[in-house]
Formats: C-alpha cells, sequence, structure tokens
C-alpha cells in the first residue's frame, strides 16, 4: 500500500464516507462534530475515508437499530453515532462512537488484530476491518484505539499527525496600495 498525503479538510473525508452508505444505515443517525475553522490536514482521503468506512460499518453492526435513550426529561430520542474531530497538540483526533455493546474487558487491543472478532454477531465479516484500519493509521503515523463510552458504547479514536504547519492562503500585492 502506498500512502499519498496531500493537504485535506476532514469533514469532506468524513462525508465523502458518510455518503457511501446511500441508506444503509439501518436507520441510525449519524452526528457530526468538526468545527467550522479545523485546519487543513495531511493525509491519504482514499485511506482515511476507507477507515471512517470501516469504523461506522462496526458502529452499525454493534448499535442495535433506533437505539432509544432516556434523557434527563424522560423523553426517548434515537441515539446517533457521534462522528468528531478536534485539534491535539501535534495531532488530530477523529473519533467515531457509537452507542453498542462496548467493548469486553481486555479485547482493547486484540480487536485490532487480524481475524478477531471481540463479541458474537449475528452480522458478516471475518475481522478485518479493525485490522485494516490499524494499518492505514500506523502508516500515516498516527495511532488508533478503542475505549468504553462512559454512558455504554464505544469510541473508537485514531490520530493523524500534524508535523508541518498547513499552507496558506498567499496573498496577493494590491497594485493600488
Amino acid at each position: 500500500l502506498h500512502v499519498e498525503k496531500e493537504w485535506q479538510l476532514i469533514e469532506e473525508v468524513v462525508g465523502a464516507a458518510i455518503n457511501r452508505f446511500n441508506g444503509e444505515n439501518k436507520g441510525q443517525v449519524i452526528h457530526v462534530t468538526i468545527p467550522p475553522d479545523f485546519p487543513l490536514v495531511q493525509f491519504d482521503g482514499g485511506l482515511i475515508e476507507q477507515v471512517i468506512i470501516n469504523l461506522l460499518e462496526n458502529a452499525f453492526k454493534y448499535t442495535p437499530q433506533n437505539t432509544l435513550q432516556n434523557t434527563p426529561q424522560n423523553t426517548p430520542h434515537i441515539t446517533p453515532i457521534d462522528i468528531s474531530a478536534r485539534e491535539g497538540i501535534h495531532e488530530v483526533i477523529v473519533e467515531v462512537a457509537d452507542r453498542g455493546m462496548g467493548i469486553l474487558a481486555g479485547d482493547e487491543e486484540r480487536i485490532f488484530d487480524k481475524f478477531y472478532r471481540s463479541q458474537p454477531s449475528n452480522s458478516k465479516g471475518v475481522g478485518l476491518g479493525l485490522a485494516i484500519c490499524r494499518g492505514i493509521i500506523q502508516m500515516h503515523g498516527g495511532r488508533i484505539w478503542v475505549e468504553n463510552r462512559p454512558d455504554g458504547g464505544a469510541a473508537f479514536r485514531f490520530t493523524l499527525p500534524m508535523t508541518e504547519k498547513p499552507p496558506g492562503i498567499e496573498e496577493e500585492d494590491d497594485p493600488d496600495a
């Protein structure tokens, strides 16, 4: 696999990954939170799109359709799959989080191994999606991990390094100045 990094907007790749499902998201709502002033990041768009697709597929598999959660006002609502991005010190952190069963204790690293499937599932797959994600992220110089959410579900996070400053928009000299 060859990584061809280019300066890109992470929200465009997230949007492209979401659009690939074209209604196949089993009725789940996807909530995206990316700041409007999020910087350009250097990465291979096709490969990072594949990472997000694999993480979304897992979220769809392990989050029951139309999961309801009671709010403080005791009114049920559909709990979304959350995708977010934020800046770290020398990296950006992207998260895909669900409200499924979460990860069994001790499986946090093993689920990234080839052919490993943490929990019994009625869904198809051979256990390669997360191993592929790990390989792609490592090729970018980042890391990927999972944590259980305190209120249920799993949060998959990956980083992309920001070792260089994004290119700025060069201002043209004003001949009238």
